[in-house]
């Protein structure tokens, strides 16, 4: 067994997966067996990108629902995680010491990106949370975040990346297909990430040209970065999941041990 807790990269689509039998949800459900239960789970979620570096730092951390549209049923949902003051504390220093800036939040919740994958591999929510946002600034500052928090992972931390392989709302598609730029983005990352490339997710001159049709911002595709670099990215990761979602929304996840 590792004396690392691995670090993942997880897809966590459109907010009404949670309500379907969608491949990646039964991925998500079988993820908590592969892997010893962490004592803390940090999670860095795509929809949260805040300068300086935000991390959650109440006790009981509310359910954010901040999206639009969708069922009744949804908004009724909630995740009643606990929060650790404490390890909050550790990750603003953590941060710090990589020469970023953070700020401890004392009345934020867990957005969608956070609480949805949550909510299907810890249902019971006993598992205290801490959120971290994404650093505005660049890729390579997610780099850094993932850094700051690999140290936590000698100490049953499960870092988490929540974001999307392939994230463009323009270009979903609803009869069932996948485009093949789709295609093209995901064998690319696949070989990326299990050729152990890792500098050619961050060097703009290595990405493919389908880059920005998979990722016209960036956002769901920097916690991949945050995840590999928390397993401190001198190793390939492993994809574990591959699925599509409403045709062109990539839901592939990773693990990084």
């Amino acid at each position: 067994m590792s004396k690392h807790t691995p670090s993942l990269f997880i897809s966590h689509g459109a907010p009404d997966i949670i309500l379907s039998e969608h491949p990646a949800v039964a991925a998500l459900r079988a993820l908590p067996a592969r892997f010893p239960r962490p004592g803390a789970i940090v999670v860095v979620s795509a929809h949260w990108v805040d300068e300086p570096i935000g991390i959650t730092a109440r006790e009981q951390l509310t359910t954010i629902h901040d999206f639009g549209g969708f069922a009744d049923e949804l908004y009724e949902l909630q995740y009643p995680a606990r929060g650790n003051a404490a390890l909050a504390e550790r990750i603003e220093k953590l941060v710090l010491e990589q020469g970023l800036h953070a700020a401890l939040h004392e009345h934020r919740g867990l957005d969608h990106g956070a609480w949805i994958p949550l909510k299907i591999m810890y249902p019971e929510a006993d598992i205290p949370v801490v959120e971290v946002s994404l650093p505005a600034a660049s890729l390579a500052h997610a780099a850094r975040l993932g850094e700051a928090l690999a140290a936590l992972r000698s100490d049953n931390v499960l870092v988490i990346g929540s974001g999307g392989s392939v994230h463009n709302l323009r270009a979903l598609r609803f009869d069932g297909r996948t485009d093949q730029w789709v295609l093209e983005f995901e064998d690319w990352l696949l070989e990326t990430v299990e050729g152990n490339r890792f500098g050619d997710l961050i060097i703009p001159d290595r990405m493919p040209r389908v880059f920005r049709q998979a990722h016209p911002t960036v956002e769901h595709y920097a916690p991949l970065i945050v995840a590999w670099s928390a397993s401190g990215h001198r190793h390939p990761g492993k994809r574990i999941h591959h699925s599509t979602s409403y045709g062109n929304l990539g839901m592939s996840m990773y693990a990084f041990e």
